[in-house]
């Protein structure tokens, strides 16, 4: 009768006889599967010849069970759970009877089917390892895993190349365990199928497999995937909301990042509603009309929904918000606490029964649960985030509420950030759109045309500035300066510098001598304090009798000149230091002007990017100058320019443009 080798490990143990000598004495086809000798290669031999290079030749088994590594006739090795028993012979008087079936089986076969089960069915991905590092047995839950992680095979040593896949730690922390014996628990490890299609992570621990006499065999894996934790979630969302809320320092952009990062991680549906102060640009909300129950308190800021077309809300971004005076929305704002319903009240008795728009919408959507978090920074309250379920079935935890403060607690200081950003900004762009001139006009002297641009970068306005002055002599003073830093302070310093400058050019100085008064000027007034009060400046006068141009610059890039033909030259002007530095070092230098020429003054916002250069810039300038001189009006030339340069976006920095065609 022949039986298969895999039916026969699965059916009968191996069982054989040694004598009080350890020889073999008795032997089974079991055994002969098991191992590879037949009973005529191993009766009467020592039982070491089953055992590894360096056992104790004088081993003798005692009763009891235990893991022992055989070696098979062919060279391999191999895992058993041995039994022995004594056992009294005619031949040989006291013996031993030894029984061993592979250890992958004995965490099934010999322990019943209820083991079983339990070990196909565990969602720990469990594997055994000998000490070549190669997988013996594994259950259902690391055969799942093999996409991810390839050497979850029977057979695969994670010494085998399979490309894409790095085994280098895991094989460095199994060689530990097995050298050491000290368990290996809870390595978290992310695991990448070779194809890109999906990642794990992967909570392993390793320890160590050994025989009756504390022989490693090999190594017991245990990994549990944490990929979708609901902690390691929170902790992923808390993390990405320090990256994302924030980025700009916009107020609506920054209200709609907290809304769209909470949905639908923490909630299915979620608003955020800034109060008047908070949005200053907007309509005031006392204009709006109000009603016993109903009140306009905020403004919609930011909403998100898992649902297309958000059909939770009742206003769009903008809108004004009414709620009703006794309401959780008002108590929040009153008591400063966030408001927390697991389960949403719709009774009729409820504050909905104030406010049927809102109570429609909630049965009409689902929404069962509810949090309102008070958005508030450095002591003011700016609104309310609201956080509700209605396609996930589950309630809000205490646990949700938490990190619904964490979130809004960050989201609040990027909002009050934002919202001071734009606050000093719009302040200092009146500021300075009040110190520019109004009404430009040439005379009879040039046709004038300008552009101003604020920059939209996060140190807010600067503080360029552009005049036209009419002198005596149908003469025209032309400048163009550039205050060194942003905000209040540097539109506050353009403007000083502007009057300054009207007013020595009354004086009838040359265009060096009147840089020259500026800047001993500006190191009087500023005490000192130089980098606070530092300018650039082109200034010009021009004098159509003579058609003579004179100019200076002090630190300032030289002005662009279109002949009426259409070549665009830059005059290799003198820059001169600018003002603000106390040296008094600069030239003055003549052009002669045909009638039609147009001459370009230009900030270096205009030029100047974080990629290229000034003398790039000025290419930039040139290219675009020529290719919209034959335009017929001044201002379309100007518009041409910033648009060619510019274009749509915002500028890196202000940008300051003055144009002047002289008249025939």
């Amino acid at each position: 009768m022949s039986t298969s080798d895999s039916d026969t490990r699965g059916a009968f143990p191996a069982v054989a006889v040694i004598d009080a000598d350890g020889i073999m004495i008795g032997w089974t086809r079991s055994a002969e599967d098991l191992t590879g000798y037949p009973a005529a290669a191993i009766l009467g031999r020592p039982v070491t010849t089953l055992l590894l290079p360096g056992a104790d030749p004088g081993w003798r088994p005692g009763n009891g069970a235990g893991l022992v590594e055989l070696r098979r006739r062919d060279g391999g090795r191999i895992v058993v759970r041995a039994e022995v028993a004594p056992l009294a012979t005619a031949r040989a008087g006291e013996s031993w009877l030894v029984s061993a079936i592979p250890a992958a089986d004995d965490l099934s076969g010999r322990t019943g089917s209820l083991l079983e089960a339990l070990i196909s069915h565990f969602p720990v991905a469990m594997a055994i390892w000998d000490k070549d590092l190669r997988c013996v047995w594994l259950n259902a839950a690391a055969a799942n895993l093999e996409d991810v992680f390839p050497h979850y095979r029977i057979g695969r040593s994670l010494a085998d190349p399979i490309p894409g896949t790095d085994t280098e730690a895991a094989k460095e922390a199994m060689r530990r365990v097995l050298a050491d014996g000290a368990p290996m628990i809870d390595r978290e490890a992310r695991w990448s199928a070779p194809d890109g299609s999906q990642e794990r992570m992967l909570s392993t621990s390793l320890f160590r497999l050994e025989g009756m006499e504390g022989r490693p065999l090999g190594v017991c894996s245990l990994a549990l995937d944490i990929s979708h934790s609901r902690a390691r979630d929170r902790l992923a969302l808390l993390r990405e909301a320090s990256i994302r809320i924030g980025s700009t320092l916009d107020v609506g952009r920054t209200a709609q990042e907290l809304a769209d990062l909470a949905v639908p991680v923490l909630a299915d549906y979620v608003t955020v509603d800034l109060s008047e102060a908070t949005l200053p640009d907007a309509e005031p909300l006392q204009r709006l009309a109000a009603t016993e129950v109903s009140v306009p308190v905020f403004r919609r800021a930011g909403v998100a929904s898992v649902h297309d077309g958000i059909p939770e809300s009742l206003w769009p971004i903008g809108a004004a918000v009414f709620v009703p005076p006794d309401s959780p929305f008002t108590k929040v704002l009153a008591s400063r606490r966030p408001h927390f319903e697991a389960v949403l009240d719709t009774s009729p008795g409820s504050w909905l029964g104030q406010d049927p728009d809102r109570a429609r919408i909630i049965h009409g959507t689902g929404m069962h649960t509810l949090i309102i978090v008070p958005l508030e920074a450095r002591g003011d309250i700016l609104g309310v985030a609201v956080f509700v379920r209605n396609a996930n079935p589950a309630a809000f935890t205490r646990d949700d509420l938490l990190l619904a403060e964490e979130l809004v607690a960050r989201a609040a200081l990027s909002l009050d950030n934002a919202r001071r950003y734009t606050r000093e900004r719009n302040t200092a762009l009146a500021l300075q759109r009040d110190l520019l001139p109004r009404h430009l006009s040439g005379g009879a002297a040039v046709e004038v045309a300008s552009r101003y641009l604020p920059s939209d970068v996060h140190e807010g306005v600067g503080g360029d500035w552009y005049d036209a002055i009419r002198l005596p002599g149908a003469r025209i003073a032309l400048v163009v300066g550039d205050v060194t830093g942003h905000g209040i302070n540097a539109a506050a310093t353009m403007g000083r510098l502007r009057t300054a400058v009207r007013t020595l050019s009354y004086l009838g100085l040359d265009p060096h001598e009147l840089l020259a008064h500026l800047d001993r000027l500006v190191v009087e007034d500023s005490c000192g304090d130089l980098d606070a009060a530092g300018a650039t400046c082109l200034y010009a006068i021009y004098d159509p009798a003579t058609r003579r141009c004179t100019m200076a610059a002090a630190g300032h890039p030289p002005p662009a000149v279109v002949s009426p033909s259409g070549e665009v030259t830059f005059p290799p002007l003198p820059s001169g230091t600018p003002i603000g530095l106390g040296l008094g070092a600069f030239e003055s230098h003549d052009l002669h002007l045909d009638a039609g020429t147009v001459l370009a003054l230009y900030t270096d916002g205009l030029i100047e990017t974080r990629q290229a250069d000034l003398d790039a810039g000025m290419a930039r300038l040139g290219t675009a100058l020529a290719g919209a001189a034959a335009l017929p009006t001044l201002e379309g030339l100007c518009a041409a320019v910033v648009g060619a340069i510019v274009g749509d976006g915002p500028a890196e920095d202000d940008v300051a443009l003055l144009m002047a065609r002289t008249r025939a």
